[in-house]
């Protein structure tokens, strides 16, 4: 970007903090939801990749980066893409809101890795005011896990925003020649390591590594394996766990908590609540039976 370019409006008063992944244990990947005054703002340039997806009403904006100047309506869900290294200078004409995801650069790498995408299809170029329905949907999920009164697990985020990267990579698609479904024995091994590992932080890179797989391929026989996402099957087990150490009633709620997974007593009971439509309370004092059964609806298949 031209650093001279001077847009002829008054500078950005504020940006407003409201909502951060900060303290979410994300790892490689991060967001913040800003409100930001109308004016003109600077980005510097960073070692990550940043998407900027705009929230609510309509506000009339112009760009200039990677020398070239956007003058457009941003509309609900519309983002701009700036790949690492890339500074710019954005004008807002009125007050908005905006979802800013950043993803570092390894996270990508590894990820076309993964896929054997060629280096031209896995670059990740500058955008503005694309607009990706699907794309959209990731956005706002991971949206929803900063003002969560209880975050799923991590590897929900981890799924969204490796999905995200795949979007953002033209032409990128898993290998048709993948089989349909983990290996028997492979999926026994998966099944094994969740089980002995239901009290640790999980992530995809170590489930896809027990598979010996890539994630991207890992996500998509998994789900067609066990009928769910890896997150759904995480969260499922560690509620049944939770249930069976209350059940037994020989360790206090905030104990049972860590020993299922859950990073405190209030996270357990909002996804015991959640799964099996019963309180930890009332699991304990009664032994009252679920009263949901059938496959844990949370969060989409990602």
């Amino acid at each position: 970007m031209n650093a001279s370019t001077q847009l002829p409006m008054p500078p950005s008063v504020s940006r407003v903090n409201l909502g951060s992944s900060a303290g979410l244990g994300w790892n490689g990947f991060g967001a913040v939801l800003l409100g930001i005054s109308a004016g003109v703002h600077r980005i510097p340039a960073m070692t990550h990749h940043r998407v900027g997806i705009h929230i609510g009403t309509p506000v009339r904006a112009r760009c200039v980066c990677d020398e070239r100047h956007s003058s457009r309506i941003q509309a609900h869900g519309d983002a701009d893409v700036v790949p690492a290294g890339l500074d710019g200078l954005w004008a807002d004409e009125s007050d908005c809101t905006i979802l800013s995801i950043w993803i570092d650069e390894p996270f990508v790498r590894k990820i076309a890795e993964q896929m054997d995408a060629k280096p031209a299809r896995a670059e990740i170029r500058p955008r503005f005011q694309m607009r990706d329905p699907r794309f959209q949907h990731l956005a706002w999920a991971l949206r929803a896990e900063l003002s969560a009164d209880a975050a799923s697990d991590l590897l929900y985020a981890e799924s969204l925003c490796t999905a995200m990267v795949i979007r953002l990579m033209d032409g990128v698609t898993v290998n048709e020649a993948t089989p349909r479904t983990l290996a028997p024995r492979v999926a026994a091994r998966v099944i094994d390591f969740i089980e002995s590992n239901l009290a640790q932080r999980l992530t995809l890179a170590e489930l896809a590594a027990v598979a010996g797989l890539s994630v991207p391929h890992f996500k998509a026989l998994f789900r067609a394996t066990l009928g769910m996402a890896a997150h759904q099957y995480v969260v499922q087990r560690r509620v049944e766990r939770a249930k069976n150490l209350l059940l037994a009633g020989k360790l206090s709620a905030s104990q049972i908590a860590l020993d299922a997974g859950f990073s405190h007593q209030s996270h357990m009971a909002h996804w015991v609540n959640r799964v099996l439509g019963v309180t930890p309370r009332e699991i304990a004092r009664t032994g009252v039976p679920d009263r949901r059964s059938g496959r844990l609806a949370i969060d989409g298949d990602f």
